[in-house]
């Protein structure tokens, strides 16, 4: 039932001083004027527990954004971006709080950073504009502050959505985002046929102010991005001048450089190119292969079932490493199991930074082979099989390495460093490896085997808790609790936002609803990609009650081989 906003004015009238409870009454109704239409999905138990859920509807004629702007796929998801970004700069200066108890008069939105993401926030369609939040519905104690909701929810919030989705003319704010997201998806898509994994254009800034704050640095000191010629490509614009950067190519690429010269600055670049950013971030032409994964070694994690021979095999006292099981892996095997991990669901690009890797798992100088004899030694080596992943496997590497010059005999392209400053110094390193032969043997046994394909059983993955049947909690973008277990996502290089995560949360009951023992991982998340593709948000959440954002099929995987009951065959 649907009624108009004085309707809803009357009602709140009418409960104020009630308990707290008396606001149920608001929950599965609708309210319209000639400019929206708004619902309330949920309501809070208590000024204390989680918001209330409303959303809201604005019809395209009424938005006036012009057409074009959200033609495409990509014009749609920049724009429901932005109207997201505005809706939750209007609710800051109308509904920051301070209405009684609580969370009282708070009007939140899952606010957007500097990537641009698809969000259940903000969607749109063929007839307009749906926008999902939370309020605070105001209370003093647990008693109905209902004139104080009269001016939240029946003055202030419909000004925030008007704010959110009324387009001004012209919009060039709009047009620069939808620009700039178009732009990106558009260098993305040439990576591939071009033999690239990732591309940095020219004029870039790569630093940020933090590592808790994502946002560019500032000021004369920011070294602009200027790409080596050697390494210089071009690359096609939708609109525009093409554009010119940095094109690391498929194979074996080293990132070499003094410390604080900015190597780290690069690779993280490059795992961030998987996302489309906002036009200020600085990062807004410098684009990635969507299938790069970022590896780091893990001390205390859960392995289950990887075969992790072609890295580690012969341990004391016989151990079968084919489908090794560890509930709590040492750094060099929690980062073996890493690797195939993401090969298993795809990845086509590896990232590695020394500085996060297990260092007995990165290299084995010759000195130390002398010491300890092959057969006492079951590690073998990242450096002996990097370049049997590209040969044989076809997934590119991109190394950070400061400390060994053992892997510039198995790199396509070496990259330096110099104060921000890149060269390409390929052929000085291989002119080194020529004349100063490390002297040390590859430690490889045998060719790299093929990836294990696994599948999870029936019943390893349980969401629920108590009288749920399906408790997600978000931890930041720290931990995931799923059910009665708790999942760190900690070393998860690939996440953004705490949104994701109960993305996560909800892929992995629906993968647990069809595990069977039988269905690998790979396939349970192309069935699950087609489903989603199929029924969107609603896929995940049918009762639109929470903040969901989008994630690729990497990061699910990693929340599930970290999920301590997973248990597959």
């Amino acid at each position: 039932m649907t009624e108009g906003f004085d309707a809803l004015a009357a009602l709140l009238r009418r409960i104020d001083g009630k308990s707290y409870r008396a606001y149920k009454d608001l929950t599965g109704r609708g309210y319209a004027d000639r400019h929206l239409d708004l619902h309330v999905d949920h309501v809070q138990g208590d000024p204390f527990a989680p918001p209330s859920r409303l959303r809201a509807f604005v019809p395209h004629d009424v938005a006036d954004f012009d057409p074009a702007l959200y033609a495409t796929s990509a014009g749609r998801d920049a724009l429901a971006d932005l109207v997201a970004r505005r809706f939750a700069r209007a609710a800051r200066r109308h509904g920051g709080g301070g209405r009684g108890s609580g969370k009282s008069g708070r009007i939140e939105i899952d606010a957007p950073g500097q990537e641009v993401l698809a969000r259940s926030a903000c969607t749109l369609d063929d007839t307009g504009i749906t926008l999902r939040f939370s309020v605070g519905l105001p209370a003093a104690g647990r008693r109905v502050l209902g004139r104080e909701a009269v001016r939240l929810l029946v003055e202030d919030l419909p000004e925030v959505i008007r704010d959110a989705t009324f387009a001004p003319d012209p919009d060039p704010q709009a047009e620069r985002l939808v620009a700039a997201v178009t732009r990106q998806r558009h260098l993305r898509a040439q990576l591939r046929d071009r033999g690239l994994v990732a591309f940095i254009a020219d004029g870039a800034r790569l630093p940020r102010r933090s590592g808790v704050d994502p946002r560019p640095l500032e000021g004369d000191s920011v070294v602009p991005f200027a790409s080596p010629a050697a390494l210089r490509v071009t690359l096609d614009t939708p609109e525009g001048p093409p554009f010119s950067g940095l094109g690391i190519p498929v194979g074996v690429t080293l990132i070499v450089g003094g410390g604080y010269h900015g190597k780290s600055t690069l690779l993280s670049a490059i795992d961030r190119g998987i996302y489309d950013h906002i036009p200020t971030d600085g990062r807004d032409a410098c684009v990635s292969d969507p299938a790069t994964v970022k590896i780091r070694a893990e001390d205390g994690r859960r392995v289950a079932g990887v075969d992790i021979s072609g890295f580690i095999d012969n341990l004391p006292g016989g151990r079968d490493t084919r489908a090794f099981f560890s509930d709590d892996a040492s750094g060099s095997t929690s980062q073996a199991a890493a690797v195939w991990e993401a090969v298993e669901v795809g990845a086509r690009v590896l990232l590695i930074d020394e500085d996060t890797a297990a260092t007995n798992f990165m290299i084995r100088d010759e000195r130390m082979q002398r010491l300890i004899a092959p057969e006492r030694e079951p590690i073998t080596p990242f450096v002996d099989r990097v370049r049997a992943l590209y040969d044989d496997h076809g997934v590119s590497t991109v190394l950070v390495v400061g400390g060994s010059g053992d892997y510039f005999d198995v790199a396509d392209t070496v990259i330096a460093l110099d104060a921000y400053v890149p060269r390409d110094v390929t052929s000085e390193a291989r002119a080194i490896a020529a004349e100063r032969p490390t002297g040390r043997r590859s430690d490889a046994r045998g060719p790299l085997p093929a990836c294990r394909h696994r599948a999870p059983r029936q019943g390893c993955i349980d969401p629920s808790k108590g009288k749920r049947d399906v408790q997600v909690t978000p931890r930041g973008r720290q931990a995931l609790e799923l059910g009665r277990e708790r999942i760190d996502l900690s070393a998860v290089a690939g996440l953004v936002t705490g949104s994701q995560l109960q993305t996560i949360g909800r892929a992995l009951w629906r993968l647990g609803r069809s595990a069977d023992g039988e269905t690998t991982i790979l396939e349970l998340l192309e069935r699950l990609e087609a489903s989603f593709a199929a029924e969107g948000w609603a896929h995940f959440d049918p009762a639109a009650r929470h903040d969901l954002a989008a994630v690729r099929r990497f990061e699910i995987a990693a929340a599930l081989n970290r999920l301590r009951t997973l248990d597959v065959g």
